[in-house]
């Protein structure tokens, strides 16, 4: 079983009038944390993504959720040595071959920074408008068009219940396919896929701006793809 977090509202505006000193002290934390996990820079300003995304919901999301990810991952290590050596994604193609003890835990906390840290890099102010290339024409031969592409891929989002991610990724067979994922699962995982680009739909990434209608906060993520970052994702998945 998957340990299932819950976005508290109760407290969000308290948390927030404080949040310049919190996300201070847990840059600090990040800065000075021992361990090989490391809470990786976004490139960008926590403001730049505005309007799409609010600067809070960046703020919070980056050094706070993620942050927990490389805090309880640099945890783990000394559990199991391994996880500080081999690659994520070996570790994904063979999660049964991780100790038992901690499985559930590795899953979670690896596949969330896993994930997280794919999401910094695939976000991008002033990006392009639409992907090119042979990104484009791989999208268009799998799902006609970027447009219904598009769909696809908020109807993945929309149809994951509760907490998780929306992923367009390249199979086995080496097609695009759509996927969506719980938790902090990667496509990796279970199906073997490589991802291209991928949304997270935990309501912590959009409640603040979007409340509850997470279809308005999908429409309003592709204006921030950063569709170089996908093409690149795409070639290396192909290879």
């Amino acid at each position: 079983m998957h340990r299932r977090q819950t976005f508290k509202l109760a407290a969000g505006a308290a948390a927030f009038a404080a949040s310049g000193t919190i996300l201070g002290r847990v840059a600090a934390l990040a800065q000075t944390a021992d361990g090989p996990f490391k809470l990786p820079p976004l490139g960008y300003a926590y403001d730049a993504l505005e309007p799409n995304i609010d600067t809070a919901t960046m703020g919070f999301h980056h050094k706070n959720h993620h942050q927990s990810f490389v805090t309880n991952l640099n945890g783990l290590v000394g559990k199991w040595p391994d996880l500080g050596k081999k690659p994520a994604e070996q570790i994904f193609a063979a999660m049964s071959s991780v100790p038992q003890d901690v499985r559930t835990p590795v899953r979670n906390n690896l596949g969330g920074h896993w994930n997280h840290s794919f999401f910094w890099q695939i976000m991008t102010p002033g990006g392009a408008k639409a992907p090119g290339g042979d990104l484009k024409s791989a999208i268009d031969g799998a799902f006609g068009d970027v447009g219904k592409m598009k769909a696809a891929v908020k109807q993945a989002g929309l149809g994951r219940f509760g907490s998780g991610w929306a992923w367009l990724a390249v199979g086995k067979d080496k097609k695009l396919a759509i996927f969506n994922t719980p938790y902090q699962d990667t496509p990796h995982m279970d199906v073997g896929a490589k991802p291209v680009i991928g949304i997270d739909v935990w309501e912590h990434a959009y409640y603040l701006k979007h409340q509850y209608k997470r279809g308005d906060y999908i429409d309003a993520w592709w204006n921030t793809v950063n569709w170089d970052k996908a093409a690149e994702n795409f070639k290396k998945a192909m290879a």
